[in-house]
């Protein structure tokens, strides 16, 4: 299994995206949107801006 982009919905009927490893570890979680086409958006934007992300080393 590779990694993935799983859309959950909540108790509340919220949608939330998790990005889950190889190993089935939720490596992180969103907030939960009210609309599915949300959720999908998180997840294009992850995609488009994640390589290029900043790195902020607060340690």
């Amino acid at each position: 299994m590779a990694y993935k982009f799983v859309i959950t919905k909540d108790k509340a009927g919220e949608f939330r995206v998790k990005f889950v490893a190889a190993n089935g570890e939720t490596m992180f979680s969103t907030e939960g949107y009210a609309a599915k086409a949300s959720a999908k958006n998180a997840i294009e934007s992850f995609q488009k801006n994640g390589p290029g992300a900043e790195i902020d080393d607060q340690s």
